[in-house]
């Protein structure tokens, strides 16, 4: 007995270690999962996915530390934005079923802790744009942050009129890549402006229709409220991404690019719209779900034909 229990007990080390290990990985991944949800981490990817595209197709000759600078200034401004946007609403979250399991309305992160780190990140975020890209992309930066949280934020609790105000900090993105590439604003970056802005609006109708019951909860004023029945929630979809058909047509007008794009816009805009017209008449939560994911689609898609076709 004392020779198996003495050729046991170097096991034991071993199973403490790999215990340890397990949990340290379990702590880290909760850690990651964590800051992903501080973050909105899908919401900040958009960001520096309109970001990227926009340096990429105004930068003539490609400099990868410009494109590090900006990839890393919008970073972290999206992100801070992100923390701080939770931090103002966390009340309201916690009374929505989607949104209750945040770090604030779970406690998992205390709010003052969330104050610090996401104006934290948000002032180094401008500082990187100001001192590695363009002092014009860094203005650009803090409007778009300053539309966010000191506008479309609080008119949320005011008037459906919200999303309207909303989509303009979530377009500006491109316009300061354009302006982190060239120190300048053109015609051109105005034209990614519009499509980003225009593909809001159906993507927000959408969210608003499938969360209307949610949002009349938490006290917020979205389109569906005044519009129980649907109808110009649907109308407000179907007239955006008729109105994004043209638009997405302007970069390949101006030079930014070739019939590649030309063709995969005319595609992807007839089936956003055709996902648009569904939910205008049918106004269900399965059409509205439909309507969401063609546009969670529409954008990378539009997006990555446009930078594909300049590198043609």
């Amino acid at each position: 007995m004392n020779k198996l229990g003495s050729i046991m007990q170097p096991a034991t080390p071993i199973k403490a270690a790999v215990t340890t290990a397990s949990q340290e990985v379990l702590r880290l991944r909760d850690y990651w999962l964590l800051c992903s949800e501080l973050v909105k981490a899908r919401l900040t990817s958009m960001v520096l996915l309109t970001t990227l595209v926009g340096y990429f197709v105004a930068e003539r000759t490609l400099s990868w530390s410009g494109l590090l600078g900006v990839a890393v200034g919008m970073g972290l401004l999206a992100a801070g934005g992100a923390v701080l946007n939770q931090w103002m609403e966390r009340e309201a979250d916690a009374l929505m079923p989607r949104t209750q399991h945040r770090p604030l309305p779970r406690g998992r992160v205390q709010p003052g802790t969330a104050l610090v780190c996401g104006l934290l990140m948000s002032i180094l975020g401008l500082c990187v744009l100001a001192l590695s890209t363009s002092a014009l992309a860094c203005v650009l930066g803090a409007l778009a942050l300053i539309a966010y949280l000191g506008v479309y934020t609080p008119l949320k609790r005011v008037t459906w009129l919200n999303t309207w105000i909303g989509a303009v900090p979530g377009a500006l993105p491109p316009v300061v890549g354009w302006a982190a590439a060239t120190g300048e604003v053109s015609i051109q970056a105005w034209s990614l402006f519009g499509i980003v802005a225009c593909w809001q609006m159906p993507h927000f109708f959408g969210i608003a229709w499938l969360y209307r019951d949610e949002y009349t909860r938490a006290g917020f004023r979205m389109l569906p409220q005044v519009d129980p029945d649907g109808r110009r929630t649907g109308q407000q979809a179907v007239l955006w991404t008729l109105l994004l058909l043209p638009l997405s047509l302007v970069p390949w007008a101006a030079g930014l690019a070739g019939p590649w794009y030309g063709v995969s816009s005319v595609l992807a805009g007839v089936a956003y719209l055709a996902a648009a017209v569904h939910f205008a008449r049918r106004r269900t939560n399965l059409a509205a779900r439909r309507l969401f994911l063609a546009s969670i689609l529409y954008l990378p898609l539009l997006l990555v034909s446009l930078a594909l076709d300049k590198m043609r």
